[in-house]
Formats: structure tokens, C-alpha cells, sequence
């Protein structure tokens, strides 16, 4: 059978690689006193609240299970809303707003409503592997940029400035970021937004974590900027629904048709029992609940990113939002007699029953040396990871 060219250019998701092989030991060692414990996936130990539930629930019983237009429920698009003006002071109309089956169907309806075939998107290296396999299925390029430490891993105005071709169509970034749980300044944001659009490009932003901030300073939706900015979001992270499959999109007033038509064609509509549910997330319940879990996490962070450095996996930028370390585990691995993140990563599995992420996934530029590790698990499961990692590291590592 012949495959496509686009389907032979998307690269393996090695996450789900390394997850798969994580399952496989976890089912040899289940029983053992020791079973497998998983930092290596983005997802939130919490469910959806119990009003989320229940709203799920009362719609399956009152029978509220078909289509929906494709730009989603009418309520649920004012809610969103709603949310913006109450918490980020940013007027986002509800016409803006497109509802969509996970956060991934809103970056492929971007991706393919605004990428031509041999096109070019600026993203950030490090960056999540997904975004830039979105760039490719819709026949664009991904361009990745090399990041440092000193500028949070993160593009600058200058380095899109500098990157620009006569190719490029835009920037694709994300902040909060995966893997590295860092953020854009806001001013900086504005700078990137202005070199991009005097060149008549695009600013498409991953704003999926953006619920999930701990600074002030970067928790500022880039929506706020102006209303050519594209913003993707979702209900799977900050709304703990990751099996749900609800996500947005925020787009200018002149996309808006074109979104329609390829979310009609394409999805035909998210999830009418997720729909309805997720209604519920905007009730002060639901609200308070999530802003508990929210300081959970920062708890997490706060825990657990000294206790990296303690056994020799420095993580160079302290994330600001989401729920990631990204860590320098070098030292750490020439002191094991390992050679780089990936073996590194299986080794702490098979050693000390640990699953992380190494860095091969994100990038090129210096990901060989990083691991990324979830905070999305319990505390009790975080100080059970470090004392197995110092035990597996040896006496040469000190608390």
C-alpha cells in the first residue's frame, strides 16, 4: 500500500514511545513493591469537578446528544467569553469563539485555513512535537528556532526578525510552554506580534496551559493584544478534561467563515455531552475547585524543582505556568556513565521505576541533554520519584 508523502513526514510521537515501553515494565513490576510511577505524560491526576459530572450526566439523561452547530453551543461560546473578561479583563467576543474537539482539531482548522503548501511557521526549539506536525500535515514547513535559558526558551522579536524569510508565514508559539512550563513577557509578546504582522503574517498561539499560571507577570492572555492574534485553547489541562476532547479557537472576525466551513466538513462538531458539560466549569464552584487544584500544582513546583537540583538535574528557567521540569540531567548522566537524555530516560525507568520524557521529542538544539518530568502527579507520588532517583543516583549525590 503506498503512503502518503505527508503521512511519511510526520515523525514518530516518542512520548508514546517511551509511554508504551513505561505500560510494558509497569506490568511486570505491578506487583512488586516498587510499581511503575508515571512523570512522563501531561495529564492532570484531577478530574473534572463534580458539576461537570453531574451537567454530563443530565445531558445524556435528558437526551441532549446530537449535533450541535459546528462552531459549538451558543452558551458555551459566551462562557468562554465571560472567562476572559472576568479573568483576564480581555474582551473576546463570543463570535470569535469556535468550539472544537480537543485543542488539536482547533491547531489543524488553523493550520489549514491559513497554510499554503511550502510555507514556513517560526516555532520555538525547544516546543511541543505536535504543533510542528500540524505545520506539516498542512503541506507547510516547521522551522525551529534555537532558544536559550536567558530567554526562557522562548522566540524574541529579534530572532523572528532574524529567521524571517520571504517563505514565512507566521510564528506558531506556545505560552504557557510544553515542554518547559515557561511563558513570553507580555511586552515581548507585543514585539513579536508587531514584527509579525508588519511583515503580514500570523501570530498562532498554544494558550492551552494558560489556566494554569503562577506569575502574574506572564499569566496574560495574548488575546488582549489585539484581535488579529489566533489563540488555541482547551478544556483538558486548567478544566482537568483531557479525556473529554474539548477545546477553542479564538479567531479575527474575517477567518471566522473560513473556520465554519472546514469545521463543518471536517468535525461537523465537538461533543455535545462534552459541550454540555463543560458548561458547567464556569460555575464559582467549579471555579473555586479549579483554583485549589491550581495551587496544588504551584505546591508541586515548588517542591519538587529543588529537589532536582539536589541530585543534579538542574532546570535552568523555574516554569511560571503548566506543570513540566525541564531539566539538564548531563551531569547527572556522565556521573551514571550515560550518554544522554534518552538513554538516560530508560534507564531511570528500568533503575528506579521512574517514567520521564526525554528531550528528543522537542527539538534538536540541546534536547539531548534535557528530560522532562510531569508535576500532574500527587505529592506523595513526587516524593516517592525523588527518593527512588537518589537512591538509583548513589552515594555520590547529596540532598
Amino acid at each position: 500500500m503506498r503512503i502518503s508523502g505527508r503521512a511519511e513526514r510526520i515523525e514518530p510521537f516518542y512520548v508514546m514511545e517511551v509511554a508504551k515501553a513505561a505500560s510494558k515494565l509497569a506490568r511486570e513490576v505491578a506487583h512488586t513493591d516498587r510499581p511503575m510511577i508515571f512523570l512522563n505524560i501531561g495529564e492532570p491526576d484531577f478530574t473534572a469537578p463534580p458539576l461537570v459530572q453531574e451537567a454530563a450526566a443530565r445531558a445524556v439523561r435528558a437526551g441532549a446528544t446530537q449535533y450541535t452547530p459546528a462552531m459549538g453551543l451558543d452558551a458555551l461560546r459566551e462562557r468562554i467569553s465571560g472567562w476572559y473578561a472576568e479573568r483576564f479583563k480581555a474582551d473576546v467576543p463570543a463570535r470569535r469563539i469556535v468550539i472544537t474537539a480537543g485543542a488539536s482539531a482547533a491547531l489543524q482548522l488553523a493550520c489549514l485555513a491559513l497554510i499554503e503548501a511550502g510555507d514556513e511557521m517560526l516555532l520555538p526549539d525547544p516546543s511541543y512535537p505536535c504543533n510542528r506536525h500540524f505545520v506539516t500535515a498542512a503541506d507547510g514547513r516547521a522551522v525551529l528556532v534555537p532558544t536559550t535559558a536567558a530567554e526562557r526558551f522562548q522566540l524574541s522579536a529579534a530572532k523572528v526578525e532574524a529567521a524571517w524569510t520571504e517563505r514565512t508565514r507566521g510564528v506558531l508559539l506556545a505560552s504557557p510552554s510544553n515542554p518547559t512550563g515557561t511563558s513570553i513577557a507580555p511586552d515581548e509578546l507585543r514585539r513579536i506580534h508587531e514584527v509579525v504582522s508588519a511583515r503580514g503574517g500570523i501570530t498562532l498561539i498554544d494558550e492551552i496551559y494558560l489556566g494554569l499560571s503562577y506569575d502574574d507577570a506572564y499569566g496574560q492572555t495574548a488575546l488582549a493584544i489585539d484581535d488579529q492574534v489566533i489563540s488555541i485553547n482547551s478544556f483538558s489541562k486548567y478544566f482537568n478534561m483531557t479525556g473529554w476532547r474539548l477545546g477553542w479557537l479564538v479567531v479575527p472576525d474575517a477567518l471566522v467563515p473560513a473556520i465554519e466551513r472546514l469545521a463543518q466538513n471536517l468535525f461537523i462538531c465537538a461533543s455535545t455531552v462534552s459541550q454540555h458539560a463543560a458548561l458547567a466549569c464556569f460555575e464559582p464552584e467549579s471555579i473555586e475547585e479549579y483554583e485549589r487544584r491550581r495551587a496544588q500544582f504551584k505546591a508541586r513546583r515548588d517542591w519538587f524543582i529543588p529537589q532536582l537540583a539536589s541530585l543534579g538535574l538542574e532546570v535552568p528557567v523555574m516554569p511560571d505556568g503548566a506543570f513540566y521540569a525541564w531539566a539538564d540531567c548531563s551531569t547527572l548522566a556522565r556521573r551514571l556513565g550515560i550518554s544522554g537524555s534518552w538513554d538516560f530516560a530508560f534507564e531511570a525507568m528500568k533503575q528506579a521505576h521512574v517514567a520521564v520524557t526525554p528531550g528528543r521529542d522537542f527539538g534538536s538544539d540541546q534536547t539531548g541533554r534535557f528530560i522532562r518530568f510531569s508535576t500532574a502527579s500527587s505529592m506523595a507520588q513526587l516524593e516517592e520519584s525523588v527518593a527512588r532517583l537518589r537512591a538509583w543516583a548513589g552515594a555520590g549525590v547529596h540532598a
